[in-house]
């Protein structure tokens, strides 16, 4: 693995002979940790790959990305470099929907493409909305990660862990807030989607409206919860993008006393 490659994908559960790397993107202010419980839901055959966006954690000197082009161009070119003997399977919540989709495009253009792409937690390109949560001070920064439940409140109410928290997190809510998606893009391979019952960032309407971002099959599933459905929902998340995949997902053993 290349220093490049090292710096922006994480293997919390390394598996050098996996034919398949699930790729998946955080959202807004995340970071690649926040798919680790996913690593021992999958197979063997099947290694998570999490994309760690610059400006966060141990990319904390960094400068985050400012537009999507630029975000999702680095992203490509790190996974053409990364294993060219596997297939990839894209997945991104929220923001890193976004970025999933385009960074599929752009593998698209230029070489073989994912096998498959799933978005969760966010509406179809043609549906984006007008936002402008990046232009609020602080505390309505954190008044709206909050409001999403995916930042613990108490890490919020601390200062020091605000001051290094909200930066990131209000340089994702630019980039994603002046994102102008090409309505006409269509990715080629099979687009799933995904979104809370509860999520009034992204509703079933939103959902379908990424029928018309690929030519290729389209499926959509609405589970329990709100826009971090996917946190207690993460099983069948990843059962549904196995079978979508045509992978088994691992057998679970039984508890015993």
């Amino acid at each position: 693995m290349t220093v490049t490659t090292a710096r922006w994908l994480r293997r919390p559960l390394p598996r050098p002979a996996a034919r398949v790397s699930l790729v998946c993107f955080p959202h807004a202010g995340g970071a690649a940790a926040f798919y680790t419980p996913w690593a021992r839901l999958l197979p063997p055959g099947v290694e998570l790959v999490a994309v760690q966006y610059p400006g966060r954690q141990d990319r904390l000197g960094e400068p985050p990305a400012e537009t999507m082009d630029e975000l999702a161009g680095a992203v490509a070119a790190v996974l053409r470099a990364d294993r060219p003997d596997r297939d990839l399977v894209l997945f991104g919540h929220s923001m890193g929907a976004a970025v999933a989709w385009e960074t599929a495009l752009r593998l698209e253009a230029s070489g073989p493409g994912p096998r498959h792409v799933f978005v969760s937690g966010r509406p179809g390109p043609g549906r984006q909305r007008s936002e402008d949560v990046h232009l609020r001070d602080d505390d309505g920064l954190a008044a709206e990660l909050r409001h999403l439940g995916g930042t613990h409140a108490d890490l919020l109410d601390e200062p020091e862990i605000r001051a290094v928290l909200l930066p990131s997190v209000r340089a994702d809510y630019r980039l994603i807030e002046t994102y102008r998606p090409d309505t006409g893009a269509r990715l080629r391979c099979p687009l799933g989607a995904f979104t809370g019952d509860r999520d009034g960032k992204a509703t079933e309407a939103d959902l379908a409206a990424w029928r018309t971002a690929t030519s290729g099959a389209f499926t959509g599933r609405v589970l329990p919860g709100g826009h971090f459905y996917l946190v207690p929902q993460a099983r069948q998340v990843v059962t549904a993008v196995l079978a979508a995949c045509d992978v088994a997902p691992p057998v679970a053993h039984p508890v015993l006393p």
